[in-house]
């Protein structure tokens, strides 16, 4: 059974993703020790955990600017343009065919079910890299990174697995140029219908 902290930090962070704590919302211990009936000792570390994360600033969830959106999307574009070019050349048999697993589950599953099939399908590339501080940097992004593409995935970005066909194809035929090429334009439309989510929602 996992230790009530991890509990907690699980359950604020799906709150946080979902919605449910709203964007620049103040927090506090006792109020989340209220809603989740547990002492405060698990949710001053779940709190400190998320603020690690990026989560959480100043005692509010954290609210996205457009800079940091594009920033982080910057930086993925580099790290995971460069896990695709690699893996062309380096991605094993049994992980070239997770892939289109991932791409056939994230089509047909619930919403849960494709954010992890695409969390997966990223992931599984990423690590082709071969290059242990790009993935550490990779790792360190990670919940900024489940953060918008929760708005990729439950408002239905159009074309989404479709590109990751692409992405899968270019990887099997062992295309490194355009692998790269597919991953950097797929990861600038995700940016791009984050923009706008955000956008509409102020």
């Amino acid at each position: 059974m996992e230790p009530a902290y991890q509990q907690a930090y699980e359950i604020i962070r799906g709150m946080i993703f979902d919605g449910t704590l709203a964007a620049g919302q103040k927090i506090t211990e006792e109020s989340l020790a209220a809603i989740l009936n547990v002492s405060r000792t698990p949710i001053r570390e779940s709190l400190r955990r998320l603020e690690q994360d990026g989560l959480v600033m100043q005692k509010r969830v954290i609210k996205p600017t457009n800079t940091m959106l594009s920033e982080i999307y910057s930086m993925r574009m580099l790290l995971e343009g460069y896990g695709a070019y690699q893996a062309a050349g380096n991605l094993s048999d049994d992980k070239k065919a997770l892939l289109p697993e991932c791409i056939e589950k994230a089509k047909t599953g619930s919403k849960e079910d494709a954010m992890h099939y695409n969390t997966v399908f990223h992931d599984t590339i990423m690590e082709a890299c071969g290059n242990s501080y790009m993935l550490d940097a990779y790792e360190k992004m990670r919940t900024l990174i489940l953060l918008f593409r929760h708005d990729v995935v439950f408002y239905d970005r159009p074309h989404l697995q479709e590109e990751h066909e692409k992405i899968y194809h270019a990887i099997v035929n062992g295309n490194s140029d355009q692998a790269r090429q597919l991953m950097e334009e797929h990861l600038q439309n995700d940016l791009e219908f984050c923009l706008a989510v955000h956008e509409k929602q102020k």
